[in-house]
């Protein structure tokens, strides 16, 4: 069993986390994990400063007033994972798989998405100011009452995902794919005119 509070500096490898319960005590800081299996893993407060995760299964793992700040998530997997409140600024998802990912709430400004396969990805309410969605694969996600402003969508794929409710005035609707996704009247009007169209 690795280290559970206020660590810093270490290496866990291989080690079997699997529904191990975090609460607000821990606290780790410039740690790398390596091939940890966190599926089912219950984390109420937890933080984790500037960690590197690689090859990490968050499988079915529940996060709720977390903090996983500036860290690195490098080939890791999100099916079924929840995150609730939570915050993740200037966090970076590299070559990482999100099957049934579901944030709810929470600070993810400054997030580095790029190039991720966020497909049936689910964001509701949620801060994403400048994250980087660059080249990301959103086909049917759903991001519902999030902030975009200032983010980063130049050639994402958006074909059927559902939109309404997002701040979408960084999006030019020249540089995305976004045949089919669901906008409301005030976006629609947003969009006309990002296009230079004059609207009413």
């Amino acid at each position: 069993m690795g280290p559970m509070a206020n660590e810093q500096g270490p290496v866990i490898r291989d080690e079997d986390w699997y529904a191990r319960e975090l609460g607000p005590g821990t606290a780790f800081t410039g740690y790398t994990f390596y091939d940890t299996d966190w599926t089912e893993v219950v984390d109420e407060g937890a933080v984790f400063d500037a960690c590197t995760f690689s090859g990490v299964r968050f499988n079915a793992s529940r996060h709720t007033d977390a903090a996983f700040t500036n860290c690195v998530f490098r080939g890791c997997v999100f099916f079924d994972t929840r995150f609730e409140r939570c915050k993740l600024v200037g966090s970076r998802f590299e070559r990482s798989t999100t099957g049934l990912l579901e944030v709810t709430g929470g600070d993810w400004s400054f997030t580095g998405f790029r190039g991720a396969d966020l497909r049936k990805a689910a964001f509701d309410g949620v801060r994403l100011r400048e994250a980087d969605l660059t080249g990301a694969r959103l086909e049917g996600a759903r991001l519902v009452g999030c902030d975009l402003s200032g983010a980063a969508l130049h050639g994402a794929r958006l074909k059927g995902a559902d939109l309404r409710g997002s701040d979408l005035s960084s999006l030019d609707p020249r540089t995305v794919e976004a045949a089919g996704a669901r906008i409301d009247l005030e976006q629609a009007a947003v969009i006309a005119t990002a296009l230079g169209y004059q609207v009413g």
